[in-house]
């Protein structure tokens, strides 16, 4: 049986990590709704005798809201809303803004958009009527992230949590098992990053929330209005830890790393537990900064949630950062002694029982239930998250297997090269540094057969190689756990609709609705057939995708093309949306708001010639 090289495995987690990028980028982004509209008052589709007072909705966990949170359209389309929208009796979870007086019968909208108390935006719409329904011509759109920021936020996001490991891990790494340049290299590598994508992430924060373009992260005002939030103070605590971590790196990996003949042991003792006190205070406050802005800070016992989800977020930052900092410590070939491995594997088996034990409650808090494991995309992730885990451990074991045939034996003095006389007896400075450089190499290649010659070293390096490839798997799968609606909120989400609650966005179980509609103009080329695309066809928040083929099925583009959406036994519409040209015969819109659930009257209209043209009406399920 062949050895697994270096060679062959990097191939095969580089292909691994491509996959899991590719699933990860365009499934991933519709699963950001995470408090879930559970009642409303007047509720959605109900007939009210009199006009009420004020609108009340009401979350699976708390919103911030601004100024537009909350929004009423009349049936002509203009606001009735008065005053900012404000939590009702002080709970988070809920968001009320008053009525103008004096307001007449018919059908009225209300659109709303808030930020998640975990820091995701969410957003929805539903309709009441008072006095008897009528018909309306609102229009609203919910405001989502642009593409370009949503890019660079998740990007910013990945970046965080992998800087945050790095740094946390190397230095642990340092102070307990061994300190070198290559784990100094992890530990500032790490400190780079998490600085660089927090600071993105601080910028991009106004934009994401607000559906604005890249061009407004410099805007002062909506920076100011971040700052004054929970996850813009998050982000904000972070950079100033930072600022402490980069004193301390210059202490363990400066005055600390080196052998200083005049401190007595005393003294270095007690550098290593001031180290080892700031350390920790810096690592707690760091991941403090994500407990208190996401997951952590929302839902069932928020005064517990957070402490684990800091412990949870250290355990990993020590296995996944040191196994990191092993790595690097092994691939430059550097002596690592055996007691140092093993310490490592002491500190990586306790981190992987802080580990479990802080997963399993959040596993509790955030699922609630079995049937939500494996009936919620957040609990089939976790179920991943889960098997990832377990083959690191089942790696893990290899690792223990080869750090237990490890020696310290000195490895044989090198042989000077001949490259080093030659050097010296140039006759030119050109080439000397040409033999320079070639001794080098030499001394590279030299270097690389000594490492690979010491199988139990070699073994270990392949076994932890393997390890931090799954790694890095696991990592990004851990932090699109904090992008995903969790379970728990899902199935909320799920039991309020049916019990006469207000429609949310979230995806259907059935998918979306296509249809399919022929059409003849009458004219010359004026035969065809459109597919009109709705995802998710459920109340609240669509996209529209339609495609327009001849009778040869090649794609064509038509002069004119309007789609719009009634309800008539509510006499709600036509409600009518913006399509966007995106290639030939391929149109598209997002943002389309659907008010409720039932079926809708959807009416297409096409244009081939500046005469002809026709309409043509189908019937389609709205959840």
């Amino acid at each position: 049986m062949k050895t697994l090289t270096a060679g062959r495995l990097l191939p095969v987690l580089g292909t691994l990590l491509a996959a899991l990028v590719c699933a990860l980028g365009p499934g991933a982004a519709g699963a950001s709704a995470h408090a879930a509209l559970t009642s409303t008052e007047p509720a959605s589709g109900s007939v009210v005798p009199a006009a009420p007072r004020q609108v009340k909705l009401a979350f699976s966990e708390g919103v911030l809201l601004s100024a537009d949170s909350v929004r009423v359209l009349d049936p002509q389309g203009k606001r009735v809303d008065e005053g900012k929208p404000a939590h009702v009796d002080g709970k988070s979870n809920t968001a009320a803004v008053g009525l103008a007086g004096g307001i007449g019968d018919g059908t009225y909208t209300v659109a709303w958009q808030a930020v998640s108390a975990d820091s995701h935006p969410v957003a929805g719409a539903f309709t009441f009527s008072i006095g008897a329904p009528s018909k309306t011509v609102a229009e609203v759109s919910a405001a989502e992230p642009d593409p370009v920021v949503d890019a660079l936020y998740t990007t910013g996001r990945y970046a965080a949590y992998a800087g945050y490991l790095l740094l946390v891990g190397g230095c642990v790494f340092a102070g307990v098992c061994r300190s070198s340049r290559s784990v100094q290299r992890i530990a500032v590598g790490g400190w780079i990053t998490l600085f660089a994508a927090t600071s993105a992430l601080l910028l991009l924060r106004g934009p994401y929330t607000g559906g604005k373009g890249p061009a407004s992260s410099f805007d002062l005002t909506l920076l100011g209005d971040v700052l004054a939030t929970k996850p813009g103070a998050a982000l904000l605590s972070r950079l100033l830890l930072l600022s402490a971590a980069a004193v301390f790196l210059a202490v363990l990996f400066g005055s600390y790393a080196r052998e200083d003949g005049d401190r007595t042991s005393i003294e270095r003792r007690d550098v290593a537990y001031g180290l080892a006190i700031g350390g920790t205070v810096v690592a707690v406050g760091l991941a403090a900064t994500w407990a208190m802005a996401e997951h952590a800070s929302a839902g069932l016992q928020p005064w517990l949630a957070m402490p684990v989800d800091v412990l949870h977020l250290l355990g990993v930052a020590v296995w996944l950062g040191g196994l990191a900092a092993l790595l690097a410590a092994l691939w430059s070939g550097e002596p690592v002694r055996r007691a140092e491995v093993l310490r490592f594997s002491r500190l990586a088996f306790a981190s992987v029982c802080v580990l479990v034990a802080t997963g399993l409650y959040q596993s509790w808090r955030q699922v609630g239930s079995w049937g939500a494991l494996t009936g919620t995309e957040y609990g089939r992730w976790l179920l991943l998250k889960v098997a990832l885990v377990a083959g690191m451990v089942l790696l893990a074991s290899f690792s223990r297997r080869w750090t237990g045939r490890l020696t310290d034996g000195r490895p044989a003095p090198k042989k000077p090269l001949p490259a080093a006389k030659a050097v010296r007896a140039a006759a030119t400075p050109e080439r000397a540094a040409q033999l320079a450089r070639q001794r080098e190499a030499l001394e590279k290649a030299a270097g690389r057969r000594q490492r690979d010659a010491d199988e139990p070293r070699s073994g270990l390096r392949r076994a932890v190689l393997a390890e931090a490839g799954v790694a890095v798997v696991l990592l990004a799968v851990t932090t699109l756990l904090t992008g995903t609606q969790p379970g728990r909120a899902e199935t909320e989400q799920r039991q309020a609709a049916p019990s006469g609650g207000a429609r949310t966005t979230a995806p259907a179980a059935s998918g979306p609705a296509e249809v399919s509609v022929p059409y003849d103009t009458g004219g010359a080329n004026g035969r065809g057939t459109a597919l009109i695309r709705i995802d998710p066809a459920r109340s609240g928040n669509n996209s529209l995708d339609v495609s327009v083929t001849d009778p040869a099925g090649k794609a064509v583009d038509v002069p004119e093309l309007e789609v719009s959406f009634t309800e008539k036994q509510k006499n709600i519409g036509p409600l009518r949306t913006a399509l966007k040209r995106t290639s030939a015969g391929r149109w598209r819109a997002t943002g389309f708001q659907l008010p409720m659930a039932g079926t809708w009257q959807l009416t297409l209209t096409v244009r081939t010639s500046d005469i002809d043209q026709i309409t043509e009406i189908r019937n389609v399920k709205i959840n």
